[in-house]
């Protein structure tokens, strides 16, 4: 597995694309129960290293219910982002994932950590890249149908404070969808 991570770590593939360089970011361990799979890292995670180290991650962390100490311990949350480094900016926020990434790294991440039960997946990448067809129309309604995805794949929208209008307009979220997230994030850490 350290291997495996140090090689990611030290990916340059997509380095032409990229404008502040290549900085991987990726947790894992063998042990691991829950994997979190989100978009790519900002430029305040580019520049700390650490896997949703910006308000998108505290808000993330709220939603699961979980400590900073507990986010963080790779024994327990894996972190494997749809695109491991920062991807520029774009009109209308960050740039998509780079397309590399999940194809050049996820299956081999994923052979090491057999233990995971529980992925949750953040935002329309990581709903389009692992659910496919499965995928609603769009993310509310997929967000919207989160059971029919559990007790393997727990859907979200992205916790960017970007998304406060999403968040508003959709209340159901924080009233049934977090309360069953926090529990199933519960049960796989308990486990």
């Amino acid at each position: 597995m350290q291997k495996l991570l140090s090689d990611i770590r030290n990916c340059e593939v997509c380095k032409a694309h990229l404008p502040l360089g290549p900085r991987p970011i990726v947790a894992g361990h063998p042990e691991a129960r829950i994997l979190i799979i989100g978009h790519a890292p900002g430029t305040k995670v580019h520049k700390t290293g650490i896997p949703w180290d910006d308000q998108s991650g505290k808000q993330l962390r709220k939603w699961m219910g979980v400590t900073d100490e507990i986010f963080y311990d790779e024994t327990k949350i894996a972190q494997m982002p749809m695109g491991f480094c920062y991807p520029g900016k774009g009109k209308s926020g960050d740039l998509p994932p780079r397309p590399e990434c999940a194809p050049q790294w996820h299956k081999s991440l994923l052979e090491k950590m057999p233990n995971i039960a529980l992925t949750i997946l953040i935002g329309q990448y990581s709903q389009r890249y692992y659910l496919g067809d499965k995928m609603e129309r769009n993310l509310t309604e997929t967000v919207r149908n989160y059971d029919n995805y559990t007790p393997e794949y727990f859907v979200v929208p992205h916790p960017s404070p970007r998304n406060r209008f999403w968040l508003s307009k959709n209340q159901w979220f924080n009233e049934e969808v977090l309360p069953e997230l926090k529990r199933a994030v519960l049960q796989n850490l308990e486990n």
